[in-house]
């Protein structure tokens, strides 16, 4: 359930370019909807930038979205930025704090569509637990744009217990996978393409700090490894591992979640699952004789509820992942090669 804030009345129910000018309509524009509702001690100051006191080992990301549709079944472009800046952070071992947000908006995006965007920004920011201290808004001509880009920096830092580093990875750490694959770039390309299912197959964008937050302060020295495996799926964020590990993976179809319904559609359209994206789900690689206890934990959490081990690090086939079918057969997992899906994140 999102938060309900009413939208104040504007002068322009659409966005115009001189909004973008920098003068009066812009001033209005911020005051009006980033100003009021993202509102907090550093923001409030209105500068052209922040002053953060980090004293500490800090994580740091910046990303940009650039969404088609902007609004999707389980969400939009707002909180799938804010989500994604927020899961990099965490993959990084860090606890995220603060972001930057800048827009650059299309001139005629409906002024209820930007509103929309900022509270779905400022729900993600709260159950998040992260500010917006900085931003920057541009408008673009008409047909420049397709609607809006979000782009985001992220900081937090480090949990005391996080030692995430690839080159820890040993022969017979276990992959672990947190929640069912490829649900959002199946709920993404059945807008698109019109499908139509029993239910609807809903985005699964949502914030992770939390859950790793939660394994870092149990198991920290046994977690190896974070990864999300957003564009190019699992398959090319596994592949990655491995190829900077100089290690070999082993995977095995029958262990890997995926729903009834996102596995039809991957079917229909000719998908396989494992190169479709996800933005709610992360893969952690972690000490063999902690994995289990860690899945069990897992599975107490809401956004981790279909956490299974998947595979596990190998010496065999050293820079390779290996998949066995699950009818036995055996074969070697590349990166995504071309474009599968665009526009989905």
């Amino acid at each position: 359930m999102q938060l309900q804030c009413p939208m104040p009345k504007l002068d322009f129910d659409v966005i115009t370019l001189g909004h973008g000018s920098g003068g009066l309509l812009t001033n209005r524009l911020l005051d009006s909807g980033v100003f009021d509702l993202l509102s907090n001690e550093w923001l409030d100051k209105r500068h052209d930038g922040v002053v953060l006191d980090l004293t500490e080992k800090t994580a740091f990301t910046t990303d940009s979205f650039v969404i088609s549709p902007i609004f999707f079944p389980g969400g939009n472009i707002g909180e799938l930025a804010v989500n994604g800046t927020v899961n990099d952070v965490a993959m990084c071992g860090a606890i995220p704090e603060y972001i930057s947000l800048s827009f650059i908006i299309e001139e005629g995006l409906s002024m209820k569509e930007f509103w929309d965007i900022l509270v779905a920004i400022k729900f993600a920011c709260e159950q998040a637990g992260v500010r917006v201290v900085t931003g920057d808004t541009k408008v673009v001509e008409r047909g420049k744009g397709d609607k809006i880009f979000i782009n985001t920096t992220g900081l937090g830092r480090l949990h005391p217990e996080a030692d995430i580093d690839i080159r820890k990875l040993k022969e017979g750490d276990k992959v672990i996978v947190s929640d069912n694959l490829a649900t959002h770039g199946i709920a993404i390309m059945s807008v698109r393409e019109g499908l139509e299912f029993e239910t609807t197959i809903e985005s699964d964008t949502r914030n992770l700090n939390h859950a790793v937050k939660a394994l870092l302060n149990e198991f920290g020295p046994a977690i190896h490894l974070f990864r999300d495996p957003t564009r190019g799926g699992a398959a090319t964020v596994l592949t990655e591992i491995a190829r900077d590990s100089g290690l070999g993976i082993n995977i095995f179809q029958k262990d890997i979640p995926v729903d009834e319904q996102v596995s039809g559609a991957c079917e229909i359209l000719g998908l396989d699952p494992l190169y479709v994206a996800n933005e709610g789900v992360f893969i952690t690689i972690a000490a063999a004789n902690e994995a289990d206890a860690i899945v069990e934990r897992m599975r107490t959490m809401e956004s981790c509820r279909h956490a299974t081990i998947i595979g596990e690090v190998v010496a065999d086939h050293p820079k390779q992942v290996i998949l066995t079918s699950s009818i036995g057969g055996r074969r070697v997992v590349n990166m995504l090669v071309g474009e599968q899906l665009p526009r989905i994140c």
